[in-house]
Parts: structure tokens; C-alpha cells; sequence
């Protein structure tokens, strides 16, 4: 297990989305940046507080070319209950093989329940690592109104 670091080029990985769909991670974000979300599960409050600020950011992250794509253990009749539930417009994945995740992006997985502890990239239009944040526990992740901050700072200085 390795932490990704700024600079790093984001691992690829398969994200499989509701109703037999996916997308491949870096490749959904060609073009702009990406904020990729592993959240503990729709039973996590503050993972539901996580991703209701950034289904409210997502319009100032559009203006800043930034998508958003969130993915978690749960499966996907839980995930699909958990868009609906907060309206979340942008992409959540289900079922992710927590090892095999945690494996190529360093994320913390606790063991019994399985599940990721929080973790969340800030990619660049390259795919590149700008930022990344490590949780060992159900506090400490990504706020939308850092990333918007830091993007403006990254555009204005490129």
C-alpha cells in the first residue's frame, strides 16, 4: 500500500455505478479536474453530511471544470437508496473491492465491517494527484469549500 502523493498519477480503477453501468478513474475526469470521494457507507453520517455539501457545491465546481464521483463497500440497492435519499447528481459507485482499492491508492479500509475509512483526491485535467486526504477514522475528509478554494488558487497561478 502506498499514499498517493501530489504529482502522483491517479491509479487506474473501475468504478461500477447503479444499474450495471461504470467508469473508469482517472479517464471520467479528462479534460478537468476531479474530486474522487471513498466514503464508509451510507450509515456514516458524516459521509452523508460529506456528500450533501457536495451535491450543493456542484454548480461553483462546474464553473471551476471540476466533477465529482464518490464510491463506497455498499452494495447497490444501498447505494441507489442513498442517491435518491440526498438527490446526489453526480456519479456514486457501489460494491468497491475495498483491498484492491486501498491497494492502489493507500486508503485505510477498516476490517470488520468492512468498509473505507475517508479518503478524497483532488485530480488535475492530467490525472495527476494535487491533493490528497487520509482518514483513519470517521472524522477528517474533503470539504467542497477547501476544493474550491484551492482550484481557484491552482487556475489563477498555472
Amino acid at each position: 500500500m502506498t499514499l498517493l502523493n501530489p504529482g502522483d498519477t491517479f491509479p487506474a480503477l473501475s468504478v461500477s455505478l447503479p444499474d450495471g453501468e461504470s467508469l473508469r478513474l482517472p479517464d471520467a475526469f479528462t479534460g478537468g479536474y476531479g474530486v474522487v470521494l471513498f466514503y464508509r457507507g451510507s450509515w456514516c453520517p458524516y459521509c452523508n453530511a460529506q456528500l450533501r455539501a457536495f451535491q450543493r457545491s456542484l454548480d461553483k465546481l462546474a464553473e471551476l471544470d471540476a466533477k465529482v464521483v464518490a464510491v463506497s463497500v455498499d452494495d447497490e440497492a444501498t447505494t441507489k437508496e442513498l442517491i435518491d435519499k440526498h438527490g446526489l447528481q453526480f456519479p456514486v459507485g457501489h460494491s468497491a473491492d475495498a483491498d484492491a482499492f486501498a491497494e492502489a491508492t493507500g486508503a485505510f479500509v477498516h476490517k470488520d465491517p468492512t468498509h473505507f475509512e475517508s479518503t478524497g483526491f483532488v485530480l488535475d485535467p492530467q490525472g495527476k494527484v494535487i491533493v490528497s486526504v487520509y482518514s483513519s477514522g470517521a472524522i477528517g475528509r474533503l470539504v467542497p469549500e477547501d476544493v474550491i478554494g484551492m482550484l481557484r488558487y491552482v487556475r489563477e497561478h498555472a
